[in-house]
């Protein structure tokens, strides 16, 4: 194991970083200029925004090659959606609809009072009139259609303008049959009470849909924002207390959520003044010199600068922009910061007497290498979050992770130019706001204000550095010795059971796919109609079309039973009500019995189709003909008490298995399937990617950690943390989806940082006894995990308040992986391994505490070993701020 080693990459690696910081010490005016100017250039791709917005819900949340999505293409060959004998059952897609729900919780919307109200919106909806490029057109213009009327509501179109005849009317629920025609009446009454003959008595709440032509796109997009009006405006009163209305168009929901990213946009002002205010505060020395306030403030814009060339140079190559990249910034200005912090602990650690050159190659030599290897870990996390089924997924990966790369690019060049920058003016003793000349002595009769505001320089005499921050003061003297003690062990074991016990079990309570309300805003009027719906009519779901896409005998008895058999299969399913399955052959099985004619040849068969489609016209939308040979047909089935996404899931599952069984092939379809697809791909796809990504950080672990024990323990506590991040997402209501997965995906980058940090910190150190090298690890790494934690915290914070699911998950979850990953490295990881005191460096273990190996603390000279030691500790840490920022107060308080 000693023999492991991973000189071959880090060596040439530092050497070519120390010759950059040095070029970048002799040059910073050019390492400034020509980042920004690449900076605006690529910049200017946010010309294409506008173009590149890819923020269609259906085409970024559903799987790319979901069954559904094939299945509807099948479906539109076949059977095209027929706007002159429209009927809703038979739609391919959504459709292009709006409807209102009226509610009276007291069971009385079939009274006189309530459905006066009712016709009376319903009259102002059917008689509004729009204009759309000069031409003025109704409701009637536009609408879909069936026997040359708009297709009514049944309630509706049964009462004419009589409330009063409601009184005579026996509604049959949930199957209204009358003398010509039948009619489900599950989707448009609900909360409603029979009597024994199945006659309404009452109901609670009544809905009432305008579908409108798919063809007619400009026209019935005008109308539907016409009919958003007419419920917005001050002026209408159909907010009535004893009969709430809620209303919904088939645009709401998109439009509602391409509202979220510009709710959103305001929040990011407020997170950079954030990230400022904790840089300068982190980064304020009561030094007049050495105070790098404006150090801390152009480090947060290179972060900046960062997201705008990355998202500049892939909106110039064309990748769709989803909204979800919208998260990205918050993210990627935590890491920017982070990534600053090292650069500046790194040059603290130079001797202020060094030139400028000399002090940047040795801060590059330490801190860049630290940076590359964090930033390669998160961009190969980001990248292989590309590798999902989502869309939204893949562009918030591809767009996040070319950041992160690029705000590498800058913290090496423009930030570093800043550094060296700083650090010509702080040769000079010059005061960090007014850049004028100070003395670095107080003189004797001086007052304490003067001494702090115009006296700087100072530095520790006996390392030639800056001083150390008191908080690794505080994690050496205080709390590494109190989490070292037996007592305290055992109260860390029994937390970590705690905790990992809640884990499991949260796991298994999670809910999958996504909720299409949460993409709208909290207060999004089309919550409240998702709320009645729910509340009212969530019985009956979905009709379902199962469809023969091939040639059959339908002629032939054999077939006709294999047919039968298949549907009966499916109608027996819990989920399906066997009453209201619809089925043209059933109907014309019994058409011929009672018009005595016989069908068990081709010919007889197909003849009689035409006089079986004019008594029933529907049915001939369910037959598809082609010289005289059904190529492909289609029946209906009826989903019940589908109420939450286990229901869905299972129900899909179940008649795609029984179609795919069945002798004669079938299909199954139905618009809303394209967003039940994601159940059967979110959790395998989680896992997958969660798994590939935990190997590749294995493998980074394993290069950075010339241990394979603890390398083991970075591996388990980067699954440790996805698994508490998985577990106590299910009791914040956070469900399994698209939006979720990103987040999961972030989840691996980021626990890596904390867990390999203090896992090699503990190998590094060369301390005699296991709670020595504990406390040791947390010395060097606790400051900086805390920071880096804060700091993250603190780019996604203002999201808590956001007014969308979408970017509220995004911060719980970030909170959650930030917060568990600084508890493993902090609390967990460091208790753990001191119950293996193997997982050492040999070499270290054979001669610590032998007079010969133990090295003077104020040698000018360290060892070979010791600079390896200092070296790799901090560049296995991108979250290392104030790191080695001297380690002379220790030694002086020794001394």
């Amino acid at each position: 194991m000693s023999k492991f080693h991973t000189d071959c990459i880090e060596k040439p690696v530092a050497s070519g970083l120390e010759k950059l910081g040095r070029m970048v010490g002799r040059h910073p005016w050019w390492f400034l200029a020509i980042p920004l100017v690449c900076a605006l250039a690529l910049g200017g791709g946010f010309a294409f925004l506008t173009k590149a917005k890819a923020n269609n819900i259906e085409e970024q949340f559903t799987p790319v090659n979901g069954p559904a999505k094939a299945d509807m293409a099948l479906v539109s060959r076949y059977f095209p959606i027929d706007e002159t004998s429209f009927t809703t059952q038979r739609l391919i897609t959504e459709g292009a609809y709006a409807a209102f729900i009226a509610v009276h919780p007291s069971g009385k919307i079939l009274s006189e009072e309530a459905l006066t109200e009712v016709l009376r919106i319903d009259g102002v909806i059917r008689n509004m009139t729009v204009s759309e490029s000069g031409q003025a057109f109704t409701y009637r213009d536009i609408c879909a259609q069936k026997n040359g009327e708009c297709t009514p509501n049944a309630v509706l179109k049964a009462l004419g303008n009589d409330v009063r005849a409601i009184g005579s009317i026996a509604f049959q629920f949930p199957l209204w049959v009358t003398a010509t025609e039948q009619t489900f009446l599950g989707t448009t009454l609900r909360g409603v009470e029979t009597n024994g003959s199945g006659i309404v008595q009452s109901a609670k709440a009544i809905r009432v849909f305008y579908f409108l032509k798919e063809s007619e796109v400009e026209r019935s997009d005008r109308w539907l924002r016409e009919f958003l009006k007419v419920f917005t405006e001050d002026k209408n009163d159909f907010q009535l207390q004893e009969t709430p209305v809620s209303y919904f168009t088939s645009v709401s929901r998109q439009e509602e959520f391409e509202i979220n990213s510009k709710k959103v946009i305001p929040l990011f002002s407020i997170t950079y003044f954030l990230a400022v205010f904790f840089s300068i505060t982190s980064c304020l020395r009561f030094d007049c010199v050495r105070n790098k306030a404006w150090v801390a403030t152009l480090g947060v814009l290179s972060a900046g600068i960062a997201v705008l060339s990355g998202f500049g140079l892939l909106l110039y190559c064309g990748v769709p922009f989803a909204m979800t990249v919208a998260n990205s910034p918050f993210l990627i200005l935590g890491i920017g910061i982070d990534d600053m912090f090292i650069m500046i602990a790194c040059w603290q650690q130079t001797k202020v007497h060094d030139s400028v050159e000399d002090r940047m190659a040795e801060t590059y030599r330490e801190a860049a290498v630290s940076i590359t290897i964090t930033t390669l870990t998160d961009v190969l996390a980001f990248y292989i979050g590309i590798n999902t089924p989502f869309r939204s997924v893949q562009s918030f990966c591809l767009y996040t992770g070319t950041a992160v790369l690029l705000c590498y690019v800058f913290n090496i060049t423009f930030f570093g130019s800043v550094l060296a920058l700083n650090g010509k003016r702080e040769a000079e003793n010059r005061h960090s706001l007014t850049c004028m000349k100070v003395p670095n002595n107080c003189p004797l009769d001086c007052s304490e204000a003067y001494s702090l505001c115009c006296v700087g320089g100072l530095y520790n005499v006996s390392t030639g550095t800056e001083t150390e921050h008191p908080m690794n003061v505080f994690f050496k003297k205080y709390y590494g010795p109190f989490l070292t003690k037996n007592w305290t062990k055992v109260f860390v074991v029994l937390l970590y059971a705690g905790y990992l016990a809640a884990s499991i079990y949260g796991c298994f309570q999670i809910k999958e796919g996504i909720d299409l309300r949460n993409l709208a805003l909290d207060h999004s009027y089309i919550v409240r109609y998702y709320d009645h719906a729910n509340t009212y009519f969530s019985e009956y779901g979905a009709n379902i079309m199962v469809m023969i896409p091939k040639k059959a005998d339908y002629w032939n008895n054999t077939v006709r039973k294999d047919i039968e058999s298949c549907i009966d299969k499916l109608n027996d399913l819990p989920y399906i009500e066997k009453q209201l399955s619809v089925s043209w052959l059933k109907f014309y099985m019994i058409f011929a019995q009672r018009s005595n004619i016989v069908l068990d040849n081709q010919n007889g068969f197909i003849n009689r189709l035409p006089a079986f489609f004019h008594l029933f016209p529907d049915f001939s939308q369910d037959v598809y003909l082609s010289g005289g040979v059904i190529d492909a047909s289609r029946f209906f089935i009826q989903a019940v008490n589908i109420t939450s996404a286990v229901a869905e899931k299972n129900m899909l599952t179940e008649l795609r298995e029984i179609a795919e069984s069945c002798v004669v092939p079938l299909v199954v379809y139905h618009p809303a399937f394209i967003y039940f697809d994601q159940y059967l791909v979110i959790v395998s796809n989680t896992i997958q990617n969660t798994a590939v990504a935990t190997v590749v950080m294995l493998v980074i672990s394993l290069l950075l950690i010339p241990n394979p024990l603890c390398a083991a323990w970075v591996t388990f506590a980067i699954v440790s943390v996805i698994v508490g991040v998985a577990g106590f997402m299910a009791f914040w209501n956070i469900n399994l989806d698209s939006i979720s997965m990103i987040n999961l995906v972030i989840c691996i980058g980021f626990s890596v940082d904390f867990s390999a940090h203090i896992s090699y910190a503990y190998v590094s150190s060369k301390k005699s006894t296991i709670n020595e090298k504990a406390t040791d690890a947390l010395y060097l790494l606790g400051y900086p995990i805390l920071q880096g934690a804060i700091s993250t915290i603190v780019g996604v914070v203002v999201l808590a308040a956001a007014e969308s699911y979408i970017f509220r998950t995004f911060f719980k979850i970030m909170f959650l992986v930030i917060g568990f990953g600084a508890v493993h490295g902090l609390v967990f990881i460091p208790v753990f391994l001191t119950f293996f005191g193997l997982c050492m460096k040999t070499g270290i273990v054979e001669n610590a505490g032998t007079p010969e190996n133990i090295k003077d603390t104020h040698s000018e000279a360290p060892s070979n070993l010791e600079l390896q030691s200092r070296s790799v500790t901090e560049s296995a840490s991108r979250k290392m701020p104030f790191l080695y920022s001297g380690a002379s107060e220790l030694e002086t308080d020794s001394s």
